[in-house]
C-alpha cells in the first residue's frame, strides 16, 4: 500500500541524506520525494511517498523518529488530507490531433504553458490519480518527455 509520511526536520546540511539513507539502508524505497521551507526558515517539511504494509511503514516512522534532526513525523495515509502532485508534458501535437489535445487539456483544467509547431508543454496538478489519468490519455499522441514534482500534502485542519 502507498503511504505518505510528512517529515518536518530542521533545515541544515545532511538532512535530506541521512533520511535518504534511512530508507535505503533498510531496503526501502522512496517514490517520491519533495522538500520545501516553512515560514520558520531553520525548519523544512519532507513529504515521502513509499511503498509498505504497516508494519514496514511503522518500522520507518519509528526510525524517522530516532533521527536528531526530525521533528515531527506524521503518517497522512489515514488521515482527512490535501494531496498535490505537479506534472509537465511534452506532447506531439501536429495539426490533426492539436484540437483533440486541447479538448483533453480543458477537461482536466490543466494548461498549456508553451507551444512550438510540433509539440505542446502541458501543465497539470491535482492528486494522483487525476496525473496518471492525464498522463494515461495523453500517452497516445506521444508523450516526448516527462517531470512529475513528487507529492506535497497537508493535513486538512479538521479531522471527523
Amino acid at each position: 500500500m502507498r503511504h505518505i509520511l510528512s517529515v518536518t526536520v530542521e533545515n541544515e546540511p545532511g538532512v535530506l541524506s541521512r533520511v535518504a539513507g534511512l530508507f535505503s539502508g533498510r531496503g526501502f524505497n522512496i517514490e517520491s520525494l519533495n522538500v520545501g521551507p516553512t515560514l520558520d526558515p531553520g525548519v523544512s517539511v519532507m513529504t515521502i511517498t513509499t511503498e509498505g504494509d504497516e508494519q514496514i511503514i511503522e518500522q520507518i516512522v519509528k526510525q524517522l523518529r530516532k533521527l536528531i534532526t526530525v521533528i515531527k513525523v506524521v503518517d497522512l495515509t489515514d488521515l482527512k488530507s490535501v494531496l498535490r502532485e505537479m506534472v509537465l508534458l511534452k506532447v506531439n501535437a501536429n495539426d490533426a490531433n492539436r484540437a483533440e489535445i486541447l479538448r483533453t487539456v480543458d477537461i482536466f483544467r490543466c494548461k498549456v504553458v508553451d507551444v512550438s509547431i510540433d509539440e505542446l508543454t502541458i501543465e497539470a496538478t491535482g492528486n494522483y490519480e487525476k496525473i496518471s489519468a492525464i498522463v494515461g490519455l495523453l500517452t497516445r499522441f506521444g508523450v516526448k518527455e516527462v517531470s512529475r514534482s513528487g507529492m506535497v500534502a497537508m493535513k486538512r485542519s479538521i479531522q471527523n
